[in-house]
């Protein structure tokens, strides 16, 4: 799995995400998520994959498992390197989702990676109990999620750099830490709650980060995508 920083591509049509990537390096990973994705359908997939990106299609699937299998056994068509579902949806359902990728997957072709949603990282303790009637501590909700993932055989989970150690401790070092809301010091949190930095990502046990607005937000997109990698590569210290 790539372990690059994965750009989220929170744009509004392909055009606008191809014509921002084009000063990006080929094997640069990048994120597809419901607002792309909905738009344009697959054929975002397929232009990436022609001009040499990786893929993490975030629709973070939750449906009845024949439903979810279903759509899995498709997308496992489209391209992507990494696909979720959310926990959520229980154990049957991520067994489900991940029969679909076998199913959907060609023969000779390394099916997907795929992942689970604990709690998003827009989600506060008191949000989810008081929403989700969780009585529990958030960590050890999204320790509950990730052993669910676990067992049922999916390659890692997404969670906030909070809950990442806590994860290897149970789950072991290589079940992927997926992380959003990573931010530079001085970036704005915007609608996430539970953020870091790219260096506390990997001082806490991330795998992987994602990075939006502080990378496609900024002046200059690119400066703060290798000043991001230089952080999470440990390369500034």
């Amino acid at each position: 799995m790539n372990t690059s920083p994965i750009i989220a591509l929170d744009f509004k049509h392909q055009e606008a995400a191809l014509s921002f990537l084009k000063p990006f390096e080929t094997g640069t990973f990048v994120k597809v998520g419901m607002q792309l994705f909905y738009k344009e359908g697959p054929s975002i997939l397929y232009r990436l994959k022609e001009q040499g990106f990786d893929v993490f299609l975030d629709l973070k699937l939750h449906d009845i498992p024949n439903t979810v299998k279903s759509a899995m056994t498709s997308l496992a068509a489209v391209g992507a390197d990494l696909v979720n579902v959310h926990a959520a949806g229980g154990s049957l359902m991520m067994e489900a989702a991940l029969e679909g990728l076998d199913i959907g997957t060609e023969a000779g072709q390394s099916r997907p990676s795929i992942i689970a949603v604990t709690q998003l990282t827009s989600t506060t303790e008191a949000q989810m109990q008081r929403d989700q009637l969780i009585q529990h501590s958030l960590n050890d909700s999204v320790l509950h999620y990730a052993k669910l993932a676990q067992a049922a055989k999916l390659d890692g989970v997404v969670c906030s750099v909070l809950e990442a150690s806590s994860i290897a401790n149970v789950c072991g070092q290589e079940f992927l830490k997926v992380t959003p809301g990573i931010r530079l010091a001085n970036d704005a949190a915007h609608d996430q709650k539970r953020i870091a930095t790219p260096a506390e990502a990997r001082q806490m046990g991330s795998t992987q980060i994602v990075v939006g607005r502080s990378i496609t937000g900024a002046v200059d997109p690119v400066a703060a995508y290798e000043e991001i990698a230089r952080q999470w590569k440990g390369l500034n210290e």
